[in-house]
């Protein structure tokens, strides 16, 4: 099997709490369920529990992207327990009530040992779909808007490159992904990730141009570690 280049790993995010702020990366171990330690934890709305949407996000609470959640042993991700560092400074546990009451009524704090709050364990983009979303909306984006694990710089200037890739296994650093499906989107994504502003020609621009997908969500085929600069190669 001959693998061909078609890009290479710029930026890794991980999510340790559902919707809030993402942890930057130099490297990360990936498993069956994904990156190490990524979305174990989610905030509930106990109105919500028996839906099919119980979440807190930022789709309800913007500022949510303004908590930003750390391990405090990086090491052990998946061992270790997650402190967060509130909009005001300070620094609570993700099990201490404070943060729950914070956030809202009705609203607590919930644990998934065995996997991740998401329908896939991997997601992915390219710096070249931002961009051109971008030019489309009228206004620079910032790749966290679209809460990738991997952000990607593709090695041509094909639009959307990601999503010739579908149905095909990336080899990422020791990584292999294959890429399941489009990653429809939501209004998540017209919250600025800086400023919490919402901006609705973002996801205007998805629906009118991409079918309201973005990006590609995929599954890991072989567990292995990955680093940004890695190369990101599909088996051909």
């Amino acid at each position: 099997m001959v693998d061909r280049q078609v890009a290479r790993v710029v930026s890794l995010f991980r999510y340790p709490v559902k919707s809030m702020a993402a942890e930057v990366l130099d490297a990360v171990d990936v498993s069956w369920q994904g990156m190490a330690g990524d979305r174990r934890w989610a905030f509930v709305q106990d109105g919500l529990v028996r839906s099919g949407f119980p979440w807190l996000t930022i789709r309800e609470l913007p500022a949510m992207w303004r908590y930003r959640p750390s391990f405090v042993d990086p090491l052990r991700p998946n061992k270790s327990p997650v402190m967060v560092r509130t909009p005001a400074g300070s620094e609570l546990d993700v099990t201490d009530p404070a943060l729950a009451v914070e956030l809202g009524p009705g609203v607590r704090v919930i644990k998934h040992d065995r996997g991740l709050f998401d329908g896939f364990p991997l997601s992915l983009i390219s710096t070249r779909t931002v961009a051109d979303l971008g030019a489309t909306a009228g206004t620079e984006l910032n790749p966290l808007r679209f809460r990738p694990n991997l952000l990607v710089e593709p090695i041509d200037d094909t639009p959307f490159p990601e999503e010739a890739w579908l149905d095909s296994v990336l080899r990422i650093g020791d990584v292999r992904m294959r890429v399941d499906q489009r990653d429809q989107r939501c209004i998540m994504v017209n919250v600025d990730p800086q400023t919490t502003k919402r901006n609705a020609a973002v996801l205007r621009a998805i629906g009118r141009e991409r079918q309201a997908c973005l990006g590609v969500y995929g599954t890991t085929v072989t567990p292995g570690r990955v680093a940004v600069g890695d190369p990101v190669s599909i088996e051909v």
